[in-house]
């Protein structure tokens, strides 16, 4: 049992899964049900670089933020990894996220409050990963972002994204020197068969 802690931030929440089901368009073999991917999962690609032009697959917050729906739409806009990376501070790249989708890492503080950072700092909504070092394929889909209750207005989308991709987005933008990704977001993907969706090489069925 992971446990949480209240105070200046509330660390992020660890619920189990609820179970499995099945559908017919959908199959995912990386911890998460059928039933979690209808209930609320969406996708979003990216479109440049195209060392990552695959479809991602995100968890949109709880009970926090935005939603993302078909009135919100971003078409060709700029993935822009947070300085510093955890969002825990003040946003020193402000400039590059601002209009923009920011991408944090999890850790050292709340969902909440690095929606909050992000929103702060201009941000049109926030995706956050595991960090670099610290993903595991056999915990994430147990993670959901949840309201810690603290006194902030959030108004942005926020959402987890599953996985080893946020580790491998991070890593081949820093290969390739680059300050963003182009992606599209949300993509429906609700009707795609299984061998039509281009999902990143390193998900497993």
């Amino acid at each position: 049992m992971l446990a949480s802690l209240r105070g200046v931030f509330l660390l992020d929440h660890i619920i189990k899964d609820r179970g499995d089901h099945t559908a017919n368009d959908l199959h995912f073999n990386d911890g998460a049900s059928i039933a979690d991917v209808i209930a609320g999962d969406v996708f979003f690609e990216i479109i440049d670089p195209p060392e990552l032009r695959y479809s991602y697959r995100i968890r949109p917050a709880k009970d926090f933020g935005a939603t993302f729906n078909e009135s919100l739409q971003f078409e060709k806009t700029r993935l822009v990894p947070t300085l510093p990376l955890h969002s825990c501070g003040d946003i020193i790249n402000n400039e590059e996220v601002f209009g923009h989708i920011a991408l944090s890492e999890r850790g050292e503080c709340s969902f909440v409050y690095k929606t909050a950072k992000a929103q702060q700092a201009g941000a049109r909504a926030i995706i956050i990963t595991e960090s670099v070092d610290r993903w595991d394929d056999t915990l994430d889909h147990l993670i959901e972002m949840v309201d810690d209750k603290m006194d902030f207005d959030v108004n942005i989308p926020a959402a987890f994204l599953l996985g080893r991709s946020g580790a491998t987005i991070l890593k081949t933008l820093k290969k390739l020197h680059r300050t963003y990704a182009v992606i599209n977001l949300p993509v429906n993907m609700t009707h795609v068969p299984i061998n039509k969706m281009n999902q990143p090489p390193w998900i497993s069925w």
